[in-house]
Parts: structure tokens; sequence; C-alpha cells
């Protein structure tokens, strides 16, 4: 009979994806992510397969929590250009923060490994279209109730959004200038 596990298998997978984002994944080592998880390396194993697997898992585990809560921003009742300003500029305002980990996971994982891994760049690019899609859908209620020009159809606007939004995400991590960085969201909108 095996023994039941004695640990939060979705805080340890939140600590791991917390290590590959401040760290990258070739940076962080399995005993890294064995200390920060608080499991031995056979029990890492056991649970979440290799190294690979747990990065993959924490990709998952960020779409779940990040990119739920970045879809549920742009789904909430009101005005759509307000919701738009406040996905961007809370993530200027965290990245300035200059947290642990700051920036985006995804991003990072894009520039780190979807090239040579197809199933990170499968992970990414579920992120960025889930991400995408919300927008689209935010910006096409704005131009139903007359707030968003019809100038552009939707999806080419939901591109300009998510090409600023992650544009300044990497920015924010080399620019310290937030008025800057505010600018660019301000002169993006007011094109809306």
């Amino acid at each position: 009979m095996a023994r039941p596990r004695k640990f939060d298998e979705t805080h340890a997978l939140a600590s791991a994806m917390g290590a590959f984002w401040r760290h990258g994944y070739e940076a962080t080592s399995t005993r890294d992510l064995a200390n920060c998880t608080g499991l031995g390396q056979s029990s890492l194993y056991n649970t979440f397969g290799d190294k690979q697997q747990l990065y993959l898992r924490a990709l998952r585990h960020y779409y779940d929590t990040t990119t739920a809560e970045q879809t549920a921003l742009l789904r909430q009742p009101g005005p759509v250009k307000e919701r738009l300003r406040e996905l961007i500029v809370g993530a200027i305002d965290a990245d300035l923060a200059g947290s642990e980990t700051s920036g985006c996971f995804a991003i990072n994982a894009s520039v780190e490994k979807a090239s040579s891994d197809p199933a990170v760049k499968e992970e990414v690019r579920r992120h960025f279209t889930t991400v995408e899609e919300a927008l689209r859908e935010a910006i096409a209620h704005g131009q139903r109730t007359g707030e968003i020009t019809e100038a552009h159809d939707a999806r080419t606007l939901a591109g300009q959004v998510l090409s600023t939004y992650y544009g300044l995400r990497v920015l924010a991590r080399v620019h310290s200038d937030r008025q800057a960085l505010l600018n660019v969201v301000d002169g993006l909108l007011r094109g809306f």
C-alpha cells in the first residue's frame, strides 16, 4: 500500500515555478528545486518527473494562476480602456517593484526555451493566445458600446495591446522611468 503524500503539491509546484521564474531553466539545478520545494530529489522526480516535466508543470501553474488573473481582469464589468490600462500599469508597477519574480514567466520561457523545446513553445503560445483572446473580447465589447473606435478590427487592436503589454514588461526590467512607460500606455489607449 502506497504511503500518502505528506506535502502540499500545489505549494511545491508554486515554489518550483518561483525558482524557474527567478533563475531560468538552465540556472535552476535539481538541488535548487529540491531545496525550494522541501522535497528530496527522489521525491521530486517521483512527484513531478524530470526537470523538464516540472518546468512544463510550472508553466501550466503560471497559466492557471497568472493568466487566469489577467483574463478575469479583462472580463470584469466597467469601461474597457480602464481595464486595459489596469492590466498594463499593474504589470509595470509589479516589474518596477523589483520582486524576485519580476517580469513575465511566459516571456522568460519564450526567450530561454521555446525555440528549442516544442512543448515549452506550445505552453507559452497557449498563454499568449489566451490573453490575446481576452483582449479581443474586451475590445470588441468596447467597440459595440462605442467606447473604442471601430477603425480597426478588434483582433488587430488586441495584437497592438498584447505587443505593447509584453514589450513594456521587458522594458520595465531595464528602464525604471515609470512615467515614460505610462506615456506609452496612455499613447496606445488614446489611439483607441
